[in-house]
């Protein structure tokens, strides 16, 4: 398994040794340089198709019947082309969207289903989104794909900071799999961790498949 890459020369002092103000401003940092990387990351297409297909391959994925997928926005790990192929292998394949401030489950049976939405995110059309039986709840998911800004060996995670994947996360089954997909350059020796947020079970680059602490 490869070294985390520490691009970064903050993260030295254990979390449990510093304030709760000192934990955040050490994650505005990383952020900051996590976005700086993922930025310059070369053939994120390629590099993307490889990544995926490393989670694809998962017995976790191979295990699970519903699987939440999320869309790509900006520099994340790229997702959208493995839709296709994720929906013709008979999974309930299940994608977020946010409404007002909160991420709502769609269940995914067409890439028809999509069009872009705001900030041109490819999201459900909206008059599917009031059909009954697309609504799914975080009970409802086997294993959860889950993105990021910043991740380590260790499962630890930032996002943005806004908390959308915390609450969705929240109410998932303890025993659905968390599983993060991050370019290499994104992982770092030490994400400090508040009390409230969740370690992912796994993340996913194209270098290695790191065993994170879980919620368990």
């Amino acid at each position: 398994m490869s070294t985390p890459v520490d691009p970064t020369s903050e993260i030295k002092v254990p979390v449990s040794e510093v304030s709760v103000s000192e934990v955040s401003e050490r994650k505005t940092e990383i952020r900051k340089q996590a976005h700086e990387n993922r930025k310059t990351q070369a053939d994120k297409d390629g590099v993307s198709v490889a990544i995926v297909d490393r989670f694809m391959k998962l017995p976790e994925y191979a295990a699970a019947h519903t699987v939440m997928f999320y869309v790509d926005v900006r520099d994340e790990v790229r997702t959208r082309h493995a839709l296709p192929e994720a929906l013709a292998t008979g999974k309930r394949i299940v994608v977020p969207y946010c409404v007002d401030g909160e991420l709502e489950l769609f269940w995914l049976e067409s890439m028809d289903e999509l069009e872009l939405g705001m900030y041109r995110i490819l999201e459900p059309k909206a008059d599917l989104r009031t059909v009954a039986s697309k609504k799914l709840q975080p009970e409802d998911l086997d294993l959860i794909m889950v993105p990021g800004v910043a991740f380590d060996a260790q499962g630890g995670r930032t996002g943005h900071g806004k908390g959308y994947y915390d609450k969705l996360l929240e109410h998932a089954k303890p025993q659905t799999p968390l599983v993060a997909l991050a370019f290499e350059c994104q992982m770092f020796s030490e994400i400090p961790m508040d009390s409230h947020d969740i370690f992912m079970d796994k993340v996913v680059t194209e270098s290695a498949v790191y065993n994170g602490r879980g919620r368990n």
